[in-house]
């Protein structure tokens, strides 16, 4: 595709491989990095995404999954860019079969929680009687970034988070002694303590969470 070949070589002319090392050991080596800082990268995607706006329109989901598919992390950071802006409001039923591959490739924090909070959590908006189905497979696998996501995908839902299943989701995987999940729970009880501080309290004091889930979930609460 026009589009990814002109990214990729706007993209790897403006490579930094000391900083490229640098972004690398942030993430415990996990993944090759090309060594562009966040507003760079963004700006080279936003000229090359204007230039080729029809193209991205048209073929999204399968320009994502490949610009994911590559190897330096950059190229994860613009699929989920384009994905997210462009999958806004124009979901479809089967966009659940990518937004569990990307959550389960390339995995680490840095992209499921953006997965989670911007894709996961507006499919599951617009197909509210998916959530149920969704959650509880994604609660119930082996992987810990669905584990992860599952607990995370109402952070963009503020007041109308569903405190019912998110205390739900917490009660199940509150024995992990998986750090990002201890971590998760913690997160996604803190962000909902901002329009439900009492009850957040009130749900921590009354279960028994690991301890960073505990400090974590109540760091904000006066």
């Amino acid at each position: 595709m026009t589009f990814i070949n002109d990214l990729e070589t706007e993209l790897r002319k403006n490579s930094n491989g000391e900083l490229a090392i640098k972004m690398a050991n942030y993430i415990k080596n996990k993944f090759s990095f090309l060594g562009i800082q966040a507003n760079n990268r963004r700006t080279i995607l936003k000229t090359n995404w204007h230039k080729h706006k029809e193209e991205v329109q048209s073929n999204f989901r399968s320009i994502c999954w490949e610009l994911f598919n590559k190897k330096e992390r950059e190229f994860h950071q613009c699929a989920i860019d384009i994905l997210a802006k462009e999958i806004k409001k124009k979901y479809i039923l089967e966009d659940i079969v990518i937004i569990e591959k990307l959550l389960v490739t390339n995995s680490w924090w840095d992209s499921v929680d953006t997965i989670a909070k911007f894709i996961l959590g507006g499919y599951l908006q617009q197909y509210p009687e998916k959530i149920e189905e969704v959650i509880e497979r994604f609660s119930n696998s082996e992987n810990r970034w669905l584990n992860r996501a599952a607990i995370l995908f109402q952070l963009s839902y503020k007041e109308k988070t569903n405190f019912d299943l998110l205390k739900a989701q917490c009660e199940k995987h509150k024995e992990s002694k998986e750090f990002f999940i201890q971590k998760a729970i913690g997160w996604a009880l803190r962000d909902y303590s901002r329009f439900n501080p009492i009850g957040v309290s009130n749900f921590v004091n009354s279960t028994n969470l690991k301890p960073l889930s505990q400090r974590e979930a109540i760091r904000n609460i006066k």
